[in-house]
This record gives C-alpha cells, structure tokens and sequence, in this order.
C-alpha cells in the first residue's frame, strides 16, 4: 500500500477552450501588438512543447493566466506612466509570483 494518491491533483485554473484564441485576437487588437504578439507565440510554443512532454497542461495555463494579466493591467500601468510617478524603487512582480508558486 501506497501513501501517494493514485489520481492526479486537479488544476487550480481552467480557461475555457477557446481563450487561447480570443487572447490572441485582443493582444493583435492592441496597440502593442507588434511586440506583444510574438512574444505571446513564442511562450505558447514553448509551453505547448512542453505539455507534449510531460503531458500536462500547466504551463499553458501558466502561459494564459500571465498575458491575460497583462492584457487587463495595460491601462493601469499606461495611466501609471502618462502619470509621470517615479518607480525607481519597483519590486519585480515575476520574483513574487515566483516565490508565490514554489510554495
């Protein structure tokens, strides 16, 4: 007998099927298409590579729940800097994240 649970954890997140496609049609909507498309398509690339190899569908989450973050804060943070504040003392929010999943 075994203490490890013979079933997978569920996925804290789903999107729904379609929300790779409607992120990319309101990223190409965007102002900042021009940069923010191929980024977004290489990350996607790289995370679909790696579901392919461990068979699972985190990283594409990941991959969805971070643009679909940028997407919704992109007029806060342009208002932030029209605002003409100084952020020279900014924290990086890709350490806190970072620190917030591995625990």
């Amino acid at each position: 007998m075994s203490a490890q649970p013979d079933h997978a954890p569920l996925t804290p997140y789903a999107p729904a099927p379609g929300a790779p496609a409607e992120l990319l049609a309101q990223l190409r909507a965007d102002r900042r298409a021009a940069q923010w498309v191929p980024a977004f398509e290489r990350e996607w690339a790289a995370a679909l590579e790696e579901s392919r190899r461990t068979f699972s569908l985190a990283g594409l989450y990941a991959v969805l729940q971070d643009w679909q973050g940028r997407i919704a804060h992109a007029p806060a943070v342009d208002a932030f800097v029209a605002s003409g504040y100084d952020d020279s003392d900014f924290v990086d929010m890709a350490q806190l994240r970072g620190r917030r999943r591995r625990r």
